[in-house]
């Protein structure tokens, strides 16, 4: 099963030019069955990718645009009244799909941002007291833009949490600006992009990245990044134990990327900014990755 993978990232490939490395991020948050968040501007290809990830795997896209007035039925779905049975039908919503592009999520109210609390933890949506499974494997692709705030509203902690991974693609450099031109003049374009996984393949390399092995003294050495993220001195909040569950799980998946089947501390470090940074609250105004990134050198490596 390891070479549908290979074949995932090169299938990816076919239409992101570079971003190899949040290409590979974003795949780990899928096989660790997780979510992701893009924290970046418009038009570096964030669509695109989820776009392209939908097809790969042969699964269904569904693409929500946060904007102030969407209410949460609007996410979950609702109920809806038939008069030729007499009876309440109900009308799925985007959520009820493999790959959900959840574009400018901050600019959506915290009403409607929790109605994606339940679905993405639990993978099920509950409206008027009756509990509906979202399709498997299920996976949220957030975004919102960190340079404009205007019309915004954060996303709380509980909300944060729920995503295995931040990341940003950023800007492409010169030599794959021009690659993307040329690529877009007379390449593959997104609709001739053909799959290369089914879903139900998907599931079972999930399977597989969860039985990577892990060493007691790397999950300590998990385990002693985040506690110190609890009692940093510059940190208001520090990461939960779901965050340290999904350093675990993320480092098993980027590990069966790697071809191996068990954990090694570049592992952690790598992902560690990635999966504890949006967890974290600092104090004072100080960033979150300059913390990351001292607990990293402070920390000692089994």
């Amino acid at each position: 099963m390891r070479e549908r993978v290979q074949q995932l990232s090169e299938n990816l490939g076919r239409t992101i030019v570079g971003k190899a490395d949040a290409v590979r991020l974003v795949l780990v948050s899928l096989l660790a069955g997780g979510h992701a968040l893009l924290e970046d501007v418009p038009g570096v290809g964030k669509t695109l990718l989820a776009k392209s990830l939908a097809k790969s795997i042969d699964g269904r896209f569904q693409r929500l645009q946060c904007t102030p007035d969407l209410l949460p039925t609007d996410v979950t779905g609702t109920n809806i009244w038939n008069p030729r049975t007499g009876e309440f039908e109900f009308m799925p919503g985007p959520v009820f799909a493999n790959i959900l592009l959840a574009d400018e999520i901050n600019r959506a109210t915290p009403r409607t941002q929790s109605a994606l609390l339940e679905v993405m933890e639990e993978q099920q949506v509950t409206v008027d007291g009756v509990s509906r499974f979202v399709p498997r494997p299920f996976f949220v692709i957030a975004t919102q833009n960190p340079v404009e705030y205007q019309g915004t509203f954060p996303l709380p902690e509980a909300q944060m949490d729920r995503f295995m991974l931040s990341l940003s693609l950023g800007y492409p450099t010169e030599a794959e600006e021009l690659q993307m031109l040329q690529r877009w003049q007379s390449g593959l374009k997104l609709e001739e992009l053909q799959p290369c996984i089914t879903p139900e393949e998907l599931k079972e390399l999930q399977h597989l990245c969860s039985q990577v092995k892990v060493e007691t003294s790397v999950q300590q050495y998990i385990l002693n990044l985040v506690r110190a993220t609890r009692h940093e001195e510059e940190v208001t909040l520090g990461v939960s134990p779901r965050g340290t569950l999904a350093l675990q799980r993320s480092s098993q998946a980027l590990a069966f990327l790697e071809d191996r089947d068990y954990v090694i501390p570049d592992d952690v470090k790598f992902l560690a900014p990635h999966v504890l940074c949006h967890r974290m609250i600092p104090a004072g105004g100080r960033k979150a990755i300059a913390i990351v990134e001292r607990l990293l050198r402070s920390t000692p490596i089994p």
